[in-house]
């Protein structure tokens, strides 16, 4: 802690002294100047910049967020749910039969009346 306290003092005091080693325009065409030259180079290297940024810092830490969610999900909630599956996938094999039977009759009888009905606008 007082590393951090003395590194900031420190750089406090010195980060005036470097601003004046840097070249103050003194009339407005060269302040023109200056900022369009800035502003070009922006131009130029914040798309690249801006790039290295998200695959080398955003995104891998969006990547690590969401294997640890996925893991926690699995953990945690896919241990409490297992059971309850087991359970129920008992009763689930067998009813399908007689229940998809009943589906695929009452899907043909279903689209034939539709298909009834279709006739019934046409004409």
């Amino acid at each position: 802690m007082k590393k951090i306290i003395v590194i900031s003092i420190i750089v406090c005091f010195l980060s005036p002294t470097f601003s004046f080693a840097q070249k103050i325009p003194e009339t407005m065409e060269e302040a023109g100047e200056f900022g369009e030259k800035l502003f070009e180079e922006g131009e130029k290297q914040m798309p690249g910049m801006i790039e290295k940024m998200w695959k080398e810092d955003i995104l891998p830490v969006w990547q690590k967020m969401g294997k640890w969610l996925v893991q926690q999900i699995n953990s945690r909630i896919m241990s409490w749910l297992n059971p309850e599956v087991e359970k129920r996938k008992e009763i689930f094999q067998e009813n399908f039969p007689a229940e998809k039977e009943e589906m695929k009759q009452e899907a043909k009888k279903e689209a034939s009346s539709l298909w009834q009905r279709f006739k019934e606008l046409i004409k």
